[in-house]
């Protein structure tokens, strides 16, 4: 029976199986990295949870995309923050901004927040420091084939417990799917960034702020991050990092469009 195959028969199977193998290596090694990444995190926690060399951000993420379509846009985010993994409640942040899609690859946002912050050891007595926060940005984005360029430019303008401070940031965000040409649903993918503070007073540099992770666009409303942020602060009196597990949940509200978008989250 197989002798009276066609030659287009032999080229439709032959593509069939090409395409199935691609699609097994790409899934095989998006769950092998996930497992390597919930591994590695899992026995960073067993070493860690004595001493506290590891805290925890939970953050959840509603955002209406700017895009040329439909210029106007918006977000709106809450913080929880922790001083162990998951235990040892220290901060809360809740924001919202109101952003402009100025181009198809950038767009401008203005923002404003409110950051609290405790010690752990002792709640009850009320917060260490208050914050109310407003800011602008601009956002330039970059798609290189699968690679999927961020670039992020933000000036805040902070009113402190201890006074009024200006402080400065840039953020360099890459997103790479890993089952699909570009983020959508049904795909996985890789998420880094790097991000540096700095501020209008000597020794001006302030904090610098390191994530990698995984995520998972579920549909095109849902989406996921699981990943590993290493915080750097520094003063002139003293400096240190701190690790974070960090848990995003990201709610986009439909557009009418196939605008491609960065998955990062807007923090």
């Amino acid at each position: 029976m197989i002798k009276n195959w066609s030659a287009a028969a032999y080229v439709r199977v032959l593509h069939t199986l090409r395409l199935f193998n691609r699609k097994t290596f790409l899934m095989y090694h998006y769950r092998s990295l996930l497992l390597l990444l919930f591994c590695t995190v899992s026995c960073k926690f067993g070493l860690a949870q004595t001493d506290h060399q590891w805290g925890s951000w939970s953050i959840l993420t509603v955002q209406l995309p700017s895009t040329t379509a439909h210029k106007w846009g918006g977000y709106a985010e809450a913080q929880l923050r922790t001083d162990a993994v998951f235990s040892r409640f220290q901060y809360y942040e809740y924001k919202a901004g109101v952003s402009y899609s100025i181009s198809k690859n950038f767009t401008g946002l203005l923002g404003a927040g409110r950051y609290i912050t405790y010690d752990a050891d002792n709640l009850g007595a009320g917060p260490l420091t208050k914050e109310t926060r407003l800011w602008e940005q601009l956002v330039i984005n970059q798609y290189l084939d699968r690679l999927k360029f961020e670039h992020r430019y933000r000036a805040e303008q902070r009113w402190l417990s201890s006074g009024y401070r200006n402080r400065f940031r840039y953020r360099l965000s890459m997103a790479i799917p890993l089952n699909k040409p570009k983020v959508e649903p049904n795909t996985a993918y890789i998420s880094l960034y790097d991000e540096v503070f700095l501020n209008n007073r000597a020794p001006h540099f302030e904090r610098n702020r390191l994530m990698a992770g995984m995520g998972y666009q579920f549909t095109k409303n849902i989406g996921a991050q699981l990943g590993w942020v290493n915080q750097y602060n520094y003063t002139t009196a003293s400096s240190g990092s701190k690790n974070n597990l960090v848990v995003t949940l990201i709610y986009t509200l439909d557009r009418d469009d196939n605008q491609e978008r960065m998955p990062a989250t807007v923090d």
